[in-house]
């Protein structure tokens, strides 16, 4: 496999929009356990999120904070700088959930420990392989974000996307969140990726990081789903399949199998953008409507 630069992907300019983060706040007093009615696998499949973004979106932040002064050109700066302030909110956000996940009998210390050591010390500065420098580590592990936010603007597109969840009545305080970060992923998404692309952009860096990065998240999920099930004080002999998440992904209250496995030829061809997926006119129409937004533009405006 060539390591050689080739052309660079062309950006969608239509699909920029300025970056900027929304001080957002939610009140998670009635939302139950199961916010999706009748289906604990679907909601603690996506439960998931709250356990692994808080950490992996600190790491985001303080990796990004090492590379600006890599950063040769204005506008990828000021979209890196807004990527962080989005990106620390997130974190923050779903921060928010875990004291009302153990308010409702379901501790999440013993797997966010574990998050916490992947992407602190795992993926730390102090962890670098033998023979390698310090500047290579860092460049691994700005591509290693740029193949996470793959995955993370796929989510974003498809929760903005699923009226099914809506259907069947999952929780309006859940679901902003979700469709908030979700809008903010799709709104952000090019920005982890031109920044690889500015700093290094070698193809076989792309393809190496992005196994890393499917194989962890697939494993952390899967991880997460099971932990979420099997101490859900609720369920007696709770358990998590690769059956269950395809069924659900076929009901539409999760993503399908075949989408994701699609996602994956796409992020690997060498014409990739992530502007080419998803639309930033869909996220911005509903950061214009979210809630949760919506109350944090009023309390911008009062200051």
């Amino acid at each position: 496999m060539s390591n050689k630069q080739v052309r660079r992907p062309e950006p969608i300019d239509s699909e920029r929009t300025a970056l900027t983060a929304r001080n957002v706040s939610f009140s998670w007093e009635g939302t139950p356990l199961h916010w999706v009615p009748g289906d604990p696998f679907a909601s603690h499949t996506i439960n998931v999120l709250h356990l692994l973004l808080p950490a992996g979106e600190r790491w985001f932040v303080h990796v990004y904070k090492q590379v600006l002064p890599y950063i040769r050109d204005e506008r990828l700066r000021e979209d890196v700088i807004g990527f962080i302030g989005q990106e620390a909110t997130h974190a923050q956000a779903h921060d928010e959930v875990l004291p009302h996940l153990r308010e409702l009998g379901l501790d999440p210390t013993p797997y966010t420990a574990q998050v916490d050591w992947f992407f602190e010390k795992l993926l730390g500065d102090r962890t670098l392989p033998p023979g390698r420098s310090r500047r290579w580590w860092l460049m691994e592990r700005v591509a290693l974000i740029a193949a996470i936010e793959h995955y993370t603007a796929f989510l974003g597109d498809w929760v903005l996307n699923a009226p099914e969840l809506d259907r069947r009545g999952a929780d309006p305080v859940m679901l902003d969140l979700l469709r908030w970060h979700g809008a903010e992923e799709v709104e952000h998404r090019s920005v982890a990726f031109e920044l690889f692309l500015h700093v290094d952009g070698g193809y076989r860096r792309r393809v190496r990081t992005w196994a890393l990065a499917f194989s962890a998240l697939v494993f952390l999920w899967q991880r997460g789903a099971r932990f979420f099930m099997a101490n859900d004080p609720t369920l007696i002999d709770g358990r998590a399949s690769f059956r269950d998440f395809h069924d659900r992904g076929r009901r539409g209250l999760l993503p399908s199998t075949g989408a994701l496995v699609r996602s994956i030829p796409r992020y690997l061809n060498r014409a990739y953008h992530p502007s080419q997926e998803a639309s930033t006119a869909q996220a911005v129409a509903y950061l214009a409507a979210s809630p949760a937004a919506l109350a944090a533009e009023r309390r911008r405006e009062a200051l």
